[in-house]
């Protein structure tokens, strides 16, 4: 039989290290032992269920939710928008500054002098912000074809692309695209491939962080959209995490690389994406720990 460590262990399922070692402790995982002062794990073991609390909203999408609605500055929701918003644009090539996005969002005027700026940098930036109202909105809500388009709809609403005939915005592509030089799945099976993914992905009682990734990595894989997957596959995530009381994350510009060589390589190493998940969840979890708020 094989073993893994809590660390291991905890990141398959998506739970802390605390939590894994008290189950230890008490004899919740059925053949973990201990090993002078670490535990050991079986491979194949499970998750204990734990007795959930009918619906209850974790307290970050709660207070979320809250700041949201009281328009509060300077909160873990304004530091959400803007921090979420810069980096997942930005990893896709949006020019503007984290500064620039706090302006546009804090006053919803550019007020930019001496520099030229694209007009799609900023549509998409005030777009994204509606993106992640959606989301904290609607995170409880069962993750279908409905919702994944509506996000795109909104994303790229107002955009040049939106103009474009060959553009289907709020629809998946027409034409065929690549990412990072790797065919994807073909305009006349993307809806199969779609409705199989969330078929299997919504039969799971119980997500993991694993099955999130798993989610996501297979999602920018098929590519569904012409443009915007990057930003929509993250959005989906914060999501899912905030749906099934995982600690959200952001994927931020100095792990980028790291971030695509986890979804390149998914299928075959996955702690390269866990990981850099995990790191940037740490980052988030520190944030959370700023504004007081339990995880």
């Amino acid at each position: 039989m094989n073993y893994i460590s809590v660390a291991e262990f905890a990141a398959k399922f998506g739970v802390s290290e605390r939590t894994i070692r008290n189950y230890c402790l008490v004899g919740k995982i059925e053949g973990a032992y201990l090993v002078g002062k670490t535990w050991s794990i079986p491979e194949d073991a499970v998750l204990p269920e734990r007795r959930r609390r009918v619906q209850r909203v974790m307290p970050l999408l709660a207070v979320l939710r809250e700041q949201k609605a009281s328009k509060l500055k300077g909160g873990i929701y304004h530091r959400t928008q803007i921090d979420l918003t810069y980096n997942s644009n930005h990893i896709e090539g949006s020019r503007l500054t984290h500064d620039q996005t706090r302006f546009i969002f804090e006053t919803n005027t550019i007020g930019i002098e001496g520099e030229s700026l694209r007009v799609d940098d900023i549509i998409e930036t005030t777009n994204h912000f509606r993106c992640i109202d959606l989301i904290i909105d609607r995170a409880e809500e069962r993750l279908s074809e409905g919702l994944i388009k509506e996000l795109h709809a909104i994303l790229k609403q107002g955009t040049s692309d939106s103009r474009r005939e060959w553009f289907a915005v709020g629809e998946y592509k027409r034409l065929p695209n690549e990412v990072g030089g790797n065919e994807t799945t073909p305009p006349q099976e993307v809806r199969g491939a779609m409705r199989a993914l969330l078929k299997e992905y919504n039969s799971k009682r119980r997500k993991t962080l694993d099955d999130i990734l798993d989610l996501h990595q297979r999602f920018e894989a098929i590519h569904p959209f012409q443009d915007g997957n990057g930003r929509v596959g993250r959005l989906i995530m914060f999501k899912e995490c905030m749906a099934n009381g995982i600690v959200p994350f952001i994927i931020t510009d100095d792990i980028k690389m790291f971030y695509y060589r986890g979804l390149r390589e998914w299928q075959r190493v996955r702690e390269y994406l866990r990981d850099t998940c995990l790191t940037a969840q740490d980052g988030y979890k520190a944030l959370m720990d700023y504004f007081k708020i339990g995880y």
